[in-house]
């Protein structure tokens, strides 16, 4: 069953809520780059004494880990983006059928039905 026009608005305005909550706690501690959906972790200088740089380097690499789990959503919410805009959303990508409603509704931005994922 295809998806409706107010289907696809609601598909929409959750997507970019998500967006827009991911990129909201990207912010926290990292920059956006110039490539879309893609930012950088910032290193914190907290002070020079050995205590202080441990701190920061703990610090950034849980950040680069926090950065690496939510850029990965974020770009497949992109992608959805880009493809309702293109009319293409909704269809698998490995095998072109639609995806089932009930997915989308669990997690919009799915770029599998549930036999190709």
């Amino acid at each position: 069953m295809a998806i409706d026009s107010k289907g696809l608005a609601e598909f929409k305005k959750n997507l970019l809520n998500e967006k827009n909550r991911i990129e909201k706690e990207l912010g926290y501690f990292a920059k956006p780059t110039e490539k879309e959906g893609d930012f950088e972790t910032q290193f914190d200088n907290i002070g020079n004494n050995m205590e202080d740089n441990a701190s920061e380097v703990e610090e950034y690499a849980d950040n680069l880990a926090l950065e690496n789990s939510l850029e990965k959503p974020l770009k497949e919410i992109n992608e959805a983006l880009d493809e309702i805009q293109k009319g293409t959303y909704g269809k698998c990508k490995k095998c072109g059928q639609e995806i089932d409603i009930d997915r989308l509704k669990v997690y919009p931005a799915a770029r599998n039905c549930v036999k190709c994922d």
